[in-house]
């Protein structure tokens, strides 16, 4: 399915924003990367603080979307963790200027949105908690929400570890954070 001219937009902006930061990259500079004039990306977005937000709540809601339903389709917990691993992973190699946009230019979302994905990326991490809780009993919340994390850590290093071609990158990435899950 082809992308929308919006999706077009996003995508771009994403890996110039990830090159060179969200106020490195002009409205003209993203307009002619996209093949029109700077001005008519109005079009398409309000600003280009609209356009940071759409992609990083966009993401986020995705994460956690596609999160619930692997998750969900588990046989069971292990199986549940393995699968958001494994969806992780994906995303991350796919989506890395999208991991340098949120670390880097997080500050500069504008604060409804920074709200809407904050929220978001809560629920999610709480995803992997539950999950994480239900296969070690003993795991306090907290506890399973700092290994969340720590594994996210791992896995969204790729913009700047990955340095192997895919088909080596993501099986390596998958049995790191399995065990650092704990799931062997």
């Amino acid at each position: 399915m082809a992308a929308t001219r919006r999706d077009q937009i996003l995508d771009t902006a994403a890996r110039m924003f990830a090159e060179r930061g969200f106020h490195g990259v002009s409205v003209v500079e993203l307009g002619a990367a996209c093949g029109i004039s700077g001005p008519a990306l109005y079009k398409h977005f309000p600003s280009k603080d609209a356009m940071l937000a759409e992609m990083l709540v966009a993401i986020s809601e995705e994460l956690l979307s596609v999160g619930r339903a692997r998750s969900a389709g588990a046989a069971d917990p292990a199986d549940a963790l393995r699968a958001l691993v494994a969806w992780h992973v994906d995303f991350a190699l796919h989506h890395q200027p999208l991991i340098v946009v949120q670390d880097r230019d997080w500050t500069n979302l504008p604060d409804e949105a920074r709200e809407r994905v904050r929220s978001l990326q809560r629920r999610y991490v709480d995803l992997w908690a539950d999950r994480l809780r239900e296969v070690h009993t003993d795991l306090t919340p907290k506890r399973a929400r700092a290994m969340a994390h720590a594994t996210f850590g791992l896995i969204n290093s790729t913009p700047h570890s990955a340095r192997l071609p895919e088909p080596e990158m993501a099986p390596m990435l998958e049995r790191m954070a399995v065990g650092a899950l704990g799931l062997g």
